[in-house]
């Protein structure tokens, strides 16, 4: 492993084609991609984020082969997908949202078939390794179609790490899944990345990004908004919200400079929320006693990944 990045993208742009409106008008193609460049750490899992049609689905398919780009360069493990296409296809795995294989064929005959066409010989497939490591060794005989979804997405893992690829790319891995679901999904993806792998993850979950990702960038409009540490983005969330109940029934709502807003969520119980930069909970609740309240109970919640996603997608909107 070397210093270099897993997946370097620089100035990426892709303009779709123009289509023919009503009366057979020309429409301009849709602008996906703008100019967007980052840089994915070797041995990472990177969070792709961003709201639907911000491009990030346009860039993981560029990036599989799939879609062609308008401008820009864009390198996976130092292979330029355009001057050495086939090295780059070989350092990349791609588990799509929607799942994609013969359901009359066995998870092992699904293996062996992918590894097929990367050219493996058949003594040197790991089509039992996989398996194993996504915890389909009983069901190696069973036909595709008749597992659960959650083994179908874990074959789907399997199948795209047939020609062991350094990167994996799941895009959208969990959407529609159970809790349960999720959670072994996050213990398979956290196991491959600890054996080395470099993952690339897309999701509507924020929670999961927050507590898989050590990097996460942020994607609106088809431009970069934000690319930073999770810990670092998180942090960027300055406001915080304390509930406090009280012991009389609230008449008015209290009022400071202070308060980003107040909500009365029952006759006794206020959520305030607050910039911390401005003002300590301790100096809260004093307003809140100075408007003639007795608190009986407080609870605070600090910013997390969804803060800073709403407020940040809201401003680029």
């Amino acid at each position: 492993m070397t210093s270099e990045p897993a997946i370097r993208i620089e100035s990426l742009t892709k303009r779709y084609a123009p289509t023919k409106g009503a009366k057979g008008a020309v429409v301009e193609g849709k602008l996906a991609l703008r100019g967007v460049s980052f840089d994915v750490p070797q041995g990472s899992i990177f969070g792709l984020l961003g709201p639907n049609g911000a491009g990030k689905s346009t860039l993981i398919n560029i990036l599989a082969g799939l879609v062609n780009k308008t401008s820009g360069t864009a390198e996976i493990w130092g292979f330029d997908i355009d001057r050495d296409r086939r090295n780059a296809s070989r350092a990349i795995g791609i588990v799509p949202q929607e799942i994609v294989f013969d359901p009359f064929f066995s998870p092992f005959e699904v293996l062996e078939n992918q590894g097929g066409f990367y050219g493996i010989p058949k003594a040197e497939r790991r089509s039992e390794e996989l398996l194993a490591a996504v915890h389909l060794s009983d069901k190696r005989n069973a036909y595709a179609r008749a597992l659960s979804g959650g083994m179908k997405r874990r074959l789907l893992i399997a199948k795209a790490m047939v020609h062991s690829p350094p990167i994996l790319v799941l895009d959208e891995p969990t959407a529609g899944v159970d809790v349960e679901l999720r959670r072994q999904l996050w213990e398979l993806v956290s196991e491959l990345n600890r054996e080395g792998v470099t993952v690339v993850l897309t999701t509507h979950y924020l929670e999961e990004a927050e507590q898989l990702c050590d990097r996460i960038a942020i994607i609106n409009h088809g431009q970069l908004i934000a690319n930073k540490p999770t810990r670092e983005l998180v942090a960027m969330a300055r406001e915080k919200i304390v509930r406090v109940e009280v012991a009389d029934d609230i008449a008015e709502l209290p009022q400071a400079d202070v308060f980003s807003a107040v909500t009365l969520v029952d006759p006794h119980t206020l959520e305030i929320t607050y910039n911390r930069d401005l003002a300590s909970a301790g100096q809260v609740l004093a307003l809140v006693q100075a408007a003639g309240h007795t608190i009986l109970d407080v609870t605070t919640r600090e910013a997390d990944l969804e803060d800073v996603f709403v407020s940040l997608t809201s401003q680029a909107a």
